[in-house]
């Protein structure tokens, strides 16, 4: 059984970048037709995808937050990073790591990890 372990600053400052890691466990994000993506989300508010990284490598991200996101990957350590770039109070949130076969959205996702809040304040 797959097993996803996001980690990372729990505190980020205005304007700095957000860096977070994903472990997986139990399966290879190299596995054919699998994706593996970043969906967070705000205090009170619903899920916002991200963006994934393929089992080829290749990513998508999400329009609104394309311009500031980057998605990596570290195959021998079987891991993927994401930085988020000029971070303001309104990228608080939950951020969660996921597994999936879909390209874009969160419908395709099968596996979560338990997510992990980051802060973004002075």
């Amino acid at each position: 059984q797959v097993q996803l372990q996001e980690s990372g600053p729990d505190l980020v400052k205005p304007s700095q970048t957000l860096s977070l890691t994903c472990t997986v466990s139990g399966g290879s994000i190299t596995a054919t037709y699998l994706t593996w993506g970043w969906v967070r989300q705000p205090p009170g508010k619903g899920l916002e995808w991200m963006g994934v990284i393929a089992y080829d490598g290749g990513t998508n991200y999400s329009p609104s937050l394309k311009s500031r996101t980057f998605i990596s990957r570290d195959t021998a350590k079987n891991q993927f990073s994401l930085q988020l770039s000029s971070v303001t109070p309104e990228d608080t949130a939950v951020y969660y790591c996921a597994r999936g076969t879909s390209w874009s959205g969160v419908n395709g996702m099968d596996s979560w990890g338990k997510g992990t809040l980051v802060t973004v304040s002075s």
